[in-house]
């Protein structure tokens, strides 16, 4: 035992006594990984399988892989009940959302992270504050304030909406990566004449990709799956977005079933492809934002 521990050890191998032996942790996280998986995973595959299932026969089968799988689902959930105008509305409003929220940020976390001025920290702690009130609480006074601005059932006063939303915990992860950059390379290019913009647009920024996939990630998955502000703002069908649209397919006596779970499909598939494409920076980001 004395010897298999010590020649796993000297391989890098993390080793541990188990019931049976020598057991090894590498393992046991993979399997355990790939479990967690799974289960993450199963309902995502469930809903695909059933979005290629009958309409007719969907709710009292029990079959996996779909036995007759007809694509029919995808073409009525698209063509019916203005689905794609619903994409489109969310996609134009989540990646607004996303582009201003990272913009006014990254100023703001800049400027917490490398200036002093009055009330610096009470401004700061006062934007984690507001992190631990619910968003329901605020619907009424947001109502409200989007009226008095006419920018009531308008994509752009929900824009604006979910980007006040999304800026404390933005300008929260990002100052702490602001921070965790050397001084040395700033005043380095300070020395060269370069401004405030432009150290952040040409140093800060581009040094700070794995933070900003991670805020992008959460910011749009944040207003492309927000459903009750968008409920209560909108009041015009043209103006609905993709969480609205879902529910379209809910009736008061009957539910198309097929065609929801393929519109559920489309509507995962944004998100699923923003993580992929930015998962690389995603991995890294989380990293070092945690130790910062």
């Amino acid at each position: 035992m004395a010897v298999v521990t010590q020649r796993a050890e000297r391989a890098g191998v993390i080793v541990q006594p188990g019931l049976l032996g020598v057991r090894r942790l590498n393992k046991t996280r993979l399997v355990v990984g790939v479990l967690l998986a799974l289960v993450s995973l199963a309902p995502l595959l469930y809903m695909l399988s059933l979005s290629f299932q009958p309409n007719q026969g969907i709710l009292g089968s029990t079959a996996v892989i779909p036995t007759k799988p007809t694509a029919s689902n995808y073409v009525q959930a698209w063509s019916e009940n203005s689905f794609g105008h619903y994409f489109f509305n969310s996609l134009f409003v989540a990646i607004a959302t996303v582009v201003i929220t990272v913009a006014l940020a990254s100023l703001a976390a800049f400027a917490f992270a490398r200036y002093r001025f009055p009330l610096k920290e009470p401004i700061f702690y006062f934007f984690l504050a507001s992190l631990a009130v619910p968003g329901l609480l605020l619907l009424i006074p947001q109502y409200l304030l989007l009226d008095r601005l006419h920018l009531l059932n308008s994509l752009v006063g929900l824009t604006l909406l979910y980007v006040g939303s999304n800026l404390p915990f933005t300008i929260f992860f990002l100052r702490g990566f602001f921070q965790g950059i050397p001084r040395e390379y700033e005043e380095a290019f300070r020395l060269e004449g370069a401004g405030t913009l432009r150290v952040l647009s040409r140093l800060i920024l581009p040094l700070s990709v794995p933070a900003l996939a991670v805020v992008s990630i959460f910011t749009f998955n944040a207003s492309w799956d927000e459903f009750p502000a968008a409920l209560t703002m909108l009041n015009t069908p043209s103006r609905f977005t993709l969480p609205i649209g879902l529910a379209d397919f809910i009736g008061n006596h009957t539910t198309a079933w097929g065609p929801l779970f393929a519109a559920s499909v489309i509507a995962t598939v944004p998100t699923v492809v923003v993580f992929v494409l930015s998962m690389r920076w995603f991995r890294s980001g989380v990293s070092l934002g945690g130790i910062r």
